[in-house]
């Protein structure tokens, strides 16, 4: 595009959303077209995104919600290299308006009934790695995932068959799918699942400039932002929520430990062979 026109770089947006997949090939070029121009018009290209979120099929919806996953990502990873290269550009970009909308989003993605059930599972998913990894707010994922909550998800074998059923209320052309488009949603969950498996297990990462000592601390420090939180805090935070409460097996776990590395007088020092 060698002369800039705002219009020209709606149209094509939309038409980059309307082709997208579960495919990283085609998450990544959504991506990067999303990050190039939104100095120039984010907020308009924003605007498009909630527009083909209400209007798309439940597929493509939830291919958009992958996509975001992967947009916040990239835009905290350019706001990092910005800071360290003292630009201004070191904003949170698209990652502000998802905090902005995220329960207008939702809704989108999984709306009541049982349309949206096929959506639930993998939406709940990708809230709660964005809770962890503090890319939204966790207090405001905390909200969505309560009202989420009341929705119970089909199984497993049933989840493409509830794609494939009309809801009773919706007459949308949307709302019903043909065998080859249940089959294309079945591989694109395999694809999406693969994906996010690969990428749970990732600590988040801290957006500090390089040269900035990380610590750990066990409290916040004065005048932290959550921005400031460093990816150790976040490990520590998660371990300590998931680790079960003392009990009898771990004093007898400590009072093993303690004769090994303690043995009683008289007795021979631990083998360290």
């Amino acid at each position: 595009m060698d002369k800039f026109d705002p219009f020209e770089v709606r149209i094509q947006f939309l038409a980059l959303l309307k082709r997208l997949n579960a495919s990283q090939q085609s998450i990544q070029k959504v991506v990067g077209f999303a990050v190039k121009y939104f100095p120039p018009c984010g907020e308009d290209l924003w605007d498009c995104i909630v527009e083909e979120c209400q209007k798309g099929s439940i597929n493509s919806r939830i291919n958009i919600l992958y996509f975001l996953d992967s947009l916040c990502e990239t835009c905290l990873l350019v706001k990092s290299h910005s800071s360290s290269l003292g630009s201004d550009r070191g904003n949170n970009q698209y990652v502000d308006f998802v905090n902005r909308d995220i329960g207008k989003i939702v809704e989108c993605v999984v709306p009541a009934g049982r349309e949206g059930l096929p959506n639930l599972t993998s939406t709940k998913q990708i809230l709660e790695s964005w809770r962890s990894k503090r890319v939204v707010d966790p207090q405001t994922v905390d909200d969505v995932l309560l009202v989420l909550g009341n929705r119970t998800p089909p199984p497993a074998s049933q989840e493409a068959s509830a794609t494939a059923a009309p809801a009773p209320h919706h007459k949308s052309s949307h709302s019903s799918l043909s065998r080859t488009e249940v089959f294309k949603r079945i591989e694109e969950d395999r694809e999406r699942h693969k994906r996010l498996r690969e990428r749970r297990w990732v600590q988040p990462i801290s957006h500090r400039a390089p040269g900035q000592m990380n610590m750990l601390a066990f409290l916040p420090l004065a005048g932290e932002t959550d921005d400031d939180v460093s990816a150790v805090d976040v490990e520590f935070e998660n371990d300590w929520e998931t680790t079960s409460d003392w009990n009898e097996d771990d004093d007898e776990a400590a009072a093993d430990e303690s004769e090994l590395c303690f043995p009683a007088e008289g007795e021979g020092p631990m083998d360290l062979s």
